[in-house]
């Protein structure tokens, strides 16, 4: 009778002491969707655990085995939810230990992740920069942008066409009209047509993308029309050739042979074709300009084009020809960020090296 008495009394205690040695909590920093169950058991003992889980405690279901772990998170809960747990432990021996009923433990939703507040604090500052120089180009500040060679010479190579009685040829890339590159492409293009204007040059714009086609004519229309000569735009001077990538370097190399160019423009995302199309050009003698934000491209203009615009510079041209308060006082912002961002590489590294502190405890979202 003692023995028969003695057993459940000692489960019982064993249960209690189980229960006190786990712990069963909202998880923090969350959405209000998991709790989290710490288990600090010895782990040489134990060879897996099993949860159960319900939401009182009279319906409660097996939801998870696992091997021998200290934590586990308990996902897809309800926001706002209490639940109720029992942890069943499986020794090496085959035996089980489990808790007492644990909860009701409620999940609550966080507005903020403190895990996250050196991403805010980086967020702040950049936003901060931004709003500065915006406001500081509004108000008619003068901004300090280095001036990049290859937009300044856009008004020689036009005029250089001009002079020599022969045309400009714009070539776009081969990317669509949601690629960045393009788009950045027909900014340039604004300024070259606007020119082309003035000084009455024929401009000739063969595509490889029916929307970057229609686009550019409005663009050009809208230029020629800026510059008060829309008299003499021609939409048939800016026509579709093929998408096909070696059939378009293929009719675009016998437009240039043709109409022998007095000025060329390469700007837009290029493939293979860069070279064939920059030599090319070089071979009849054209003042070329190029850019693109390919870094596998960038060599081969660069040896074959009078002037060539180097990534970022080409995506800054938007800013740097048309001065427009926003996109200049973005493009300032984003060089201080930058260099920002380089001082908190060094320091970072610098600190990592010697031991003081670990940044990226900061910016790692947990």
């Amino acid at each position: 009778m003692v023995a028969i008495k003695y057993r459940p009394m000692f489960g019982i205690l064993m249960a209690i002491i189980l229960s006190l040695n786990v712990q069963v909590y909202d998880t923090p920093n969350d959405d209000g969707t998991s709790i989290t169950i710490k288990l600090p058991w010895q782990t040489g003992k134990y060879k897996s655990f099993s949860i159960y889980r319900g939401t009182t405690p009279t319906n409660l279901k097996l939801i998870q085995n696992f091997v021998v772990g200290e934590t586990y998170k308990d996902r897809g809960l309800r926001p706002g939810g209490e639940y109720y747990y029992r942890i069943v432990a499986h020794t090496k021996d085959g035996k089980t230990e489990e808790t007492k009923i644990i909860g009701p433990v409620k999940t609550i939703a966080t507005w903020f992740n403190k895990n996250r507040l050196g991403i805010l604090i980086a967020i702040i500052i950049l936003g901060g920069l931004f709003v500065y120089f915006i406001e500081k180009a509004r108000s008619g500040a003068e901004l300090f942008i280095r001036k990049i060679s290859g937009l300044e010479a856009i008004d020689d190579a036009v005029g250089r066409a001009a002079e020599l009685g022969k045309p400009i040829v714009y070539i776009p890339g081969l990317l669509g009209i949601n690629s960045i590159p393009t788009i950045a492409s027909l900014s340039i293009l604004r300024k070259v047509a606007k020119k082309a204007a003035e000084y009455e040059v024929d401009l000739i714009m063969p595509n490889a993308d029916p929307m970057v086609m229609t686009t550019a004519q409005e663009v050009v229309k809208e230029a020629y029309l800026d510059a008060g000569r829309p008299d003499i735009y021609n939409p048939n001077n800016i026509y579709y050739l093929t998408s096909d990538q070696f059939g378009y370097t293929a009719g675009v190399d016998g437009i240039l042979i043709r109409e022998k160019p007095g000025a060329v423009f390469l700007q837009g995302y290029f493939y293979a074709e860069s070279l064939i199309l920059a030599e090319t050009a070089h071979s009849i003698g054209a003042i070329q300009i190029a850019g693109t934000t390919s870094t596998t491209q960038l060599p081969f203009f660069v040896a074959a084009c009078d002037y060539t615009l180097i990534g970022e510079e080409m995506l800054a041209a938007s800013a740097y020809l048309s001065k427009d308060p926003v996109t200049l006082g973005s493009l300032k912002a984003e060089d201080y960020a930058k260099a920002l961002i380089i001082i908190f590489l060094i320091v970072a590294i610098l600190s990592k090296v010697i031991g003081f502190f670990d940044f990226t405890k900061l910016l790692i979202a947990k």
